[in-house]
């Protein structure tokens, strides 16, 4: 017992040192591995061997990342302050620039989301950013995208989850809608009103060239007044109407 003694220790650091020089890289990531500090290579998946002290190895996951982007304060070009938030989808497609070109690709790429958001926002009016969301989401990935290809990262998607108002907006928005409904209801009105006009017109133009069709109207007429629960009716007949109604030679004879 006393002669294994002393190869405990060394026993000990040797399997210390071959459990940090296995390294078991997984499928979705990649090993980037410097010598001395100089890029070797980018190794995996599988088995790796590092030599501890010589050899650094850095992973890296090759997975979408989703990123949320904090609230952001949006000044509109219609000096609407507005805040925003949204999420970032993206992945990195080359390990050796995402480690070597950048200190840290998640930071800045989070970074570089918020600057893009508020600047790309910022030249949109309000109603822009609540009726064309789906091109915003757009120009904010196009430009995110072109910075971050020096990076080795791949911006998949960017989507604007919420766009909040303060509650003096929400007011005033509220009350701008109210008046358009009530512009919208008094122009239907009015051309209602104009339709109906046009409409009588032509009724009058009708009745002007065919006299039973005014002794027909103003029959209508009386008909719908008696139906009524009135004890008097004051009824307007033209004299063409009487005219029409007497006798044939009455007025001969009253001659």
């Amino acid at each position: 017992m006393e002669q294994i003694i002393p190869y405990i220790a060394p026993l000990i650091l040797l399997f210390a040192i071959l459990a940090s020089a296995i390294k078991i890289v997984p499928e979705y990531e990649r090993g980037v591995v410097f010598f001395l500090g100089r890029f070797q290579g980018v190794k995996g998946p599988g088995l790796i061997i590092v030599i501890p002290v010589i050899q650094q190895f850095i992973r890296v996951d090759l997975r979408v990342i989703t990123l949320d982007v904090p609230s952001q304060d949006v000044i509109s070009q219609d000096n609407v302050t507005v805040h925003v938030n949204a999420v970032l989808y993206f992945r990195v497609v080359d390990p050796e620039r995402a480690i070597i070109r950048v200190e840290d690709f998640n930071a800045a790429t989070s970074q570089l989301a918020q600057t893009t958001l508020r600047s790309v926002l910022g030249k949109h009016d309000l109603d822009e950013m609540l009726s064309e969301r789906d091109k915003l989401n757009n120009d904010v990935q196009e430009i995110i995208d072109a910075q971050t290809e020096e990076w080795g990262i791949k911006v998949a998607n960017v989507e604007i989850k919420q766009v909040d108002l303060d509650e003096s907006m929400i007011r005033a928005i509220g009350r701008q809608a109210e008046a358009e409904r009530e512009r919208r209801a008094k122009v239907i009105h009015a051309e209602g009103e104009l339709q109906a006009s046009k409409k009588l017109v032509e009724a009058a133009q009708v009745m002007a060239v065919s006299s039973g069709a005014m002794q027909l109207r103003y029959l209508q007429t009386l008909a719908d007044m008696s139906n009524k629960n009135s004890s008097t009716i004051v009824f307007p007949m033209p004299i063409e109407m009487l005219k029409g109604l007497t006798l044939p030679g009455a007025g001969k004879e009253e001659a």
